[in-house]
């Protein structure tokens, strides 16, 4: 589960969130809808720790953050999937998917990899397994990076704008794996301006306008 309870964060004079409060049960999908500039991107960034909350808690399956857990604990409770995909472009997909296991978090090569082929293959990519980045189209590259973003087990996987350059095939294979994902028990939550993509995504959907909150609705009621 995510809980996000009386978040804020402010730039200089700028306070870009005002007490954002949001709770994801654990498998479900939430999504926060909205234009560009009304802080979702900033919510997403405080989450992963790219940014420092001014105040408020958030809580991951019953841990909260900076009360006695590392970043790098952290980090393994939140995947991210970023609207850029943020690949290495001289790592193949399964060297992209197993570089934070191996490399950062020290876990045996040989277990590594065979976890990355098995995500891969959850995908849809386990053809292509040997390729890089620049040999994928767009949503191929996306799954990489979703495979990648799930190598840690995270309990919760954020996505940002994940289908913003993804043409509509694409997007439904997107779609369909975030489903999948959602029903094996792990937490979503996706930043989206797509209301169409919001509600074929999402169980619970957040409106968000100026910093805040300020509906929310089921998939269908939108």
């Amino acid at each position: 589960m995510l809980s996000i309870t009386g978040l804020t964060k402010s730039y200089g004079n700028n306070q870009v969130l005002k007490g954002v409060n949001l709770t994801v049960p654990a498998g479900q999908v939430g999504v926060i809808l909205g234009p560009s500039g009304v802080g979702k991107t900033t919510l997403m960034r405080c989450i992963n720790l790219l940014e420092t909350a001014d105040g408020g808690q958030i809580t991951v399956a019953g841990v909260t953050q900076n009360e006695g857990v590392s970043p790098r604990e952290w980090h393994r409770k939140i995947g991210m999937v970023f609207q850029d995909f943020n690949l290495f472009p001289h790592r193949t997909a399964l060297q992209n998917v197993t570089e934070a296991p191996i490399y950062v978090y020290g876990e045996d090569p040989q277990v590594a990899q065979a976890r990355g082929r098995e995500l891969l293959e959850s995908v849809g990519m386990a053809e292509k397994a040997d390729a890089y980045p620049g040999e994928l189209s767009g949503g191929q590259c996306q799954r990489v990076a979703i495979a990648r973003s799930c190598a840690l087990d995270p309990a919760v996987l954020c996505f940002d704008e994940p289908t913003s350059a993804l043409d509509d095939a694409s997007t439904d294979r997107v779609v369909s794996v975030i489903r999948d994902l959602a029903a094996k028990g792990m937490t979503i939550l996706v930043i989206t301006h797509d209301k169409p993509f919001a509600e074929a995504v999402g169980d619970q959907i957040f409106t968000m306008a100026d910093g805040q909150i300020v509906g929310t609705s089921s998939a269908g009621n939108l």
